[in-house]
């Protein structure tokens, strides 16, 4: 199976009733093709670059799963298909994906999540400590970086070389 990437834009007007029957479908589309879901990401509502159907914001979903390309053409059809859609884009991540590996990944990224909830620091998260003591460290002091020459003394160098060459 391949990983892919799904960003859509939907309309911002939509009601959270409106936006969840299309959040359904696509979960919905995802299940029927025995894909296999690895993150459906709301970023919520967001400026656009430029306006896109007279609209200036957008609600932005990025879907992450794996499948066969004949769930890609069926999820950028029910995209083309719906008004309520601004753009999608589609992109591959992985020719080869192995949904072993990912759901492993995922496993590790939930259990650090509770980890983290029940106050306990992952390994990532243990300041190293030294055996020196800190306070006896004296501590460096800012070292300031000489100012850059004004134009004007920029310019008035420049002359003084010129007006030397000259004399020469």
């Amino acid at each position: 199976m391949r990983r892919y990437e799904t960003i859509l834009i939907i309309d911002p007007d939509l009601s959270d009733d409106e936006r969840g029957s299309i959040l359904e479908k696509l979960r919905d589309l995802i299940t029927r093709h025995d894909a296999f879901l690895v993150e459906f990401d709301n970023w919520g509502v967001r400026k656009l670059a430029y306006e896109i159907k007279k609209k200036g914001r957008g609600y932005y979903l990025r879907i992450d799963y794996c499948g066969i390309s004949a769930l890609v053409d069926e999820i950028e059809r029910f995209s083309r298909i719906d008004d309520r859609i601004i753009k999608y884009m589609t992109v591959l991540l992985d020719k080869n994906a192995d949904i072993e590996k990912i759901k492993e990944e995922l496993a590790s990224i939930e259990a650090e999540k509770k980890k983290a909830e029940q106050g306990e620091p992952s390994n990532s998260d243990k300041p190293e400590t030294s055996k020196k003591d800190e306070s006896s460290t004296p501590q460096p002091e800012a070292i300031q970086q000489p100012s850059e020459p004004s134009e004007s003394a920029a310019v008035e160098e420049d002359t003084t070389q010129t007006k030397s060459k000259e004399e020469e």
